[in-house]
């Protein structure tokens, strides 16, 4: 059995997205897809003492939105807003347990040039799950050759040309994979579709009420690298076989609809 997932490069991901890279044999970064200026592949949110707020990495306005995507779509640093999402981390978090090391680390990435949003942002994945222990093994979409197709095509082809026989799908991508057929091309291709499971865990953190899906940069300036692993898959309960995560959501169809997504 290999299980595999596969998610567009998030900035700075809740603790969710952790879980997925965790639990997998081999993790793809859906690098070749479509990019938007309002989408967590470019912003995310800190808790600060006023509340959630997001920041955003800015990117470079193209006429054919259609081919703007991670791979190819540059990040805009004539607005030096590096500066400001240092500063906005510092001051929301500089009271944090683990806030120095954690800073220093963020601060080395998000100060180097990147070609890409997609590079900039695996780069911050990257560093946390090796930093937090993670041992899976990424790729991206973009490095696999004669894959095409839109929606669960596609990942089921990614799937194929990876040896996988196991697929764990992110609850929010049912809408498109079951749109047609229970288990989308999964079932059809032989493919065991998985939900992902994930219970928010609370953690120690800076203020006085709980705000969950905060970017990870909020986990790990409370809890530091070597707890936020434990935390993370605290919340973790058993994978949903696609045709029982079904009937679920058709008995209650908000069950799968958490307060803040990401």
């Amino acid at each position: 059995m290999r299980l595999i997932a596969i998610m567009q490069p998030t900035y700075l991901p809740w603790i969710g997205y952790f879980d997925l890279i965790d639990q997998v044999d081999k993790f793809v970064f859906f690098d070749d897809v479509k990019v938007s200026k309002q989408s967590w592949g470019v912003r995310n949110r800190l808790k600060t003492k006023q509340g959630e707020i997001y920041i955003t990495v800015p990117i470079k306005n193209y006429k054919d939105h259609a081919n703007r995507l991670f791979s190819n779509t540059e990040i805009n640093y004539s607005e030096r807003w590096q500066v400001k999402h240092l500063k906005t981390i510092a001051q929301s978090y500089s009271k944090a347990p683990f806030f120095k090391n954690i800073y220093e680390d963020f601060k080395s990435v998000v100060d180097s040039e990147y070609a890409t949003i997609a590079d900039l942002n695996i780069s911050i994945i990257r560093l946390v799950a090796a930093k937090m222990h993670i041992r899976t093994k990424c790729c991206r979409s973009s490095e696999i050759k004669g894959i095409d197709g839109r929606k669960d095509d596609r990942l089921v082809k990614i799937c194929q040309a990876l040896g996988a026989n196991q697929y764990l799908s992110p609850q929010g991508s049912a809408d498109y994979i079951e749109a047609i057929r229970p288990g989308g091309a999964f079932s059809e291709a032989g493919i065991e579709l998985f939900y992902h499971n994930f219970d928010h865990p609370e953690y120690p953190q800076q203020g006085s009420s709980f705000l969950s899906h905060m970017g990870i940069v909020d986990l790990l300036m409370n809890c530091g690298y070597e707890q936020s692993l434990d935390i993370i898959r605290s919340g973790r309960r058993k994978m949903i076989p696609y045709l029982e995560f079904r009937e679920t959501r058709s008995s209650n169809p908000m069950k799968d609809q958490p307060a803040r997504k990401s």
